[in-house]
């Protein structure tokens, strides 16, 4: 078993910065892709970033330059710096996390985080 933990969210003012963490526990074998997806209320869930494991990102249009999304795989933990904060970006944020377990080492799975919230309002 595998379980995703997130942490960092909160209410931040318009401008604002934060950075969420995910780590990963368990019977771990490897990590492939990482990233984070949000949801605002009212709206589908959405793609923001991800990062391969070779460390390559790609981001969502409307986050560029203002999210940062990484990883230490020594951690099994992804991250995503979230700076200059819009009302827009308030929702809930989840990670996204393909992975192969020892027991299956040739299979990935993918998981979710719980979620976490980020809340922007002065």
């Amino acid at each position: 078993q595998v379980q995703l933990v997130e942490s960092g969210g909160g209410l931040v003012q318009p401008g604002g910065s934060l950075r969420l963490s995910c780590a990963a526990s368990g019977n771990i074998f490897g990590l492939a892709t990482m990233g984070w997806y949000r949801q605002a209320p009212g709206k589908q869930r959405e793609w923001v970033a991800s990062m391969v494991s070779g460390g390559a990102t790609n981001y969502a249009d409307s986050v560029k330059g203002r999210f940062t999304i990484s990883r230490d795989d020594a951690k099994a933990t992804v991250y995503l710096q979230i700076n200059s904060l819009e009302p827009e970006d308030a929702a809930t944020y989840y990670c996204n996390v393909a992975v192969r377990t020892r027991n299956a080492p040739f299979r990935t799975r993918d998981l979710w985080g719980q979620g976490i919230q980020v809340t922007v309002s002065s």
